[in-house]
């Protein structure tokens, strides 16, 4: 798993409490490759929670005394909480969840991408943002969702613009935007996750084996969890 990076190479994942994101850590940890694997979330230590900005930047300035990370992951987003479901109308909007939606999709990621991305080794390294098939604006076809749907188009542009400028510096480097596929998680329980999404286990291994055949040609595009190019 992971052969295209160094021999015992070091990996981060965000938001690995979450279903997805506690995949992530188990396969890594079970990888002959990987020397280490840490895994933070808002409980972990060091803790990072994307509605507190400093805790992005404190994790990444204790993390970075350590050795550079081969592979990161960012795991962690939203889609409903207890308090709003996914829009379905215009009428559905207000700010406090779109608010919600794009600090937990965006603005932490964006943050994410600015206080780690330097902390990427010089070698063969792979920054991924878990994104979503329903952020690309060009396969919209259903519309709703729009708290959602824009926070993960923005997260996309980001993530296009930041593998633009990190080519200049670290020209090893990927940076792409991964759409999961429907996963039986707490995500997609409400909308029927147990009967079609699969195990958050084969999503991590399918993601793992797309991110493992990147180069740095492929950095700043959109993929899917079965490696095939998403329309913007």
């Amino acid at each position: 798993m992971m052969n295209s990076l160094p021999h015992q190479f070091n990996a981060l994942v965000i938001g690995a409490s979450g279903t997805i994101g506690a995949a992530f850590v188990d396969l890594l940890k079970h990888s002959p490759h990987c020397a280490s694997v840490h895994g933070l979330h808002r409980h972990s230590t060091p803790p990072i929670d994307f509605a507190d900005e400093h805790s992005v930047a404190e994790a990444a300035r204790v993390l970075g005394t350590e050795a550079r990370f081969h592979l990161i992951i960012n795991a962690a987003g939203i889609l409903h909480s207890e308090e709003f479901m996914p829009e379905k109308r215009l009428a559905d909007l207000h700010n406090r969840q779109m608010q919600a939606t794009f600090q937990a999709n965006t603005f932490g990621p964006a943050m994410v991408m600015r206080h780690f991305v330097p902390l990427l080794a010089s070698e063969r390294a792979i920054m991924a943002m878990l994104s979503a098939k329903v952020g690309s604006i060009g396969d919209n076809r259903l519309g709703g969702w729009y708290s959602y749907r824009a926070s993960k188009a923005a997260l996309n542009m980001l993530v296009k613009t930041a593998a633009i400028e990190a080519a200049r510096s670290q020209k090893n480097s990927v940076l792409v935007a991964l759409h999961p596929g429907t996963v039986n998680s707490r995500l997609s329980q409400p909308f029927r996750g147990e009967v079609i999404g699969r195990p958050a286990e084969d999503a991590a291994a399918d993601m793992l084996r797309v991110l493992d055949a990147l180069t740095p040609a492929d950095s700043g595009s959109f993929r899917s969890y079965s490696g095939v190019e998403l329309p913007w």
